[in-house]
């Protein structure tokens, strides 16, 4: 009986130790100087209702992986509470429409994080970024290979240790060349995308 009591004594104190280690909130690992490594994979499809592209035929598999820093503390107060971090992500694309094409660049990214819901961060982010891709000139709105991207979308992580986070979001991804070609109707897609990242302690 004794032993059977300290048994029971013993897997009490360890679910209370592992609800205690659970126990914490994403504002207080999101500081300024945290270096964020991780990587989502995505699918873009192509959309008229934005531009004046002559066709939604287009589509990729996006592989990005994303190295970030925070580099503010906490500004606001309530549900905007948040910090600014930023992000190197270099993109590798297989476009599976309207034929089998690669590529591959990378942009710089801005993000907003919002530190006041717990073990959720929503965000909203933009940036802008360079790529090489063989898609052109066999397109009607592109006569380079080398183009410029803008992107802007939002998205949330979502703690499952105090180190480790899922990632789901959703850009709108442009691409063109502006207007260095002859041709430079642009891209329009919505992207969105899953993936994981790491939080590192504060750099500094």
């Amino acid at each position: 009986m004794a032993a059977g009591a300290l048994v029971v004594a013993m897997l009490l104190t360890g679910v209370r130790a592992t609800a205690g280690e659970l126990s914490f909130e994403a504002q207080n690992i999101l500081t300024k100087g945290t270096v964020e490594l991780g990587g989502a994979l995505g699918f873009d499809q192509a959309t008229t209702v934005l531009g004046n592209a002559p066709s939604a035929d287009r589509s990729a598999i996006f592989v990005m992986p994303r190295i970030g820093m925070v580099l503010t503390d906490p500004w606001g107060a309530g549900w905007w509470k948040g910090n600014v971090e930023f992000l190197v992500q270099p993109v590798f694309a297989r476009f599976t429409r309207p034929f089998a094409a690669e590529a591959a660049g990378g942009s710089f990214i801005f993000a907003y994080n919002f530190l006041s819901f717990g073990r959720w961060v929503p965000f909203v982010d933009a940036g802008a970024g360079m790529i090489w891709t063989n898609l052109a000139p066999r397109i009607s709105e592109q006569s380079t290979q080398f183009e410029f991207t803008l992107e802007t979308g939002f998205g949330v992580h979502y703690f499952l240790t105090e180190r480790l986070t899922w990632i789901m979001g959703a850009r709108l991804h442009h691409i063109s060349n502006g207007g260095l070609g002859e041709r430079n109707t642009g891209i329009n897609g919505v992207l969105p995308y899953v993936g994981i990242a790491c939080f590192t302690p504060a750099w500094f």
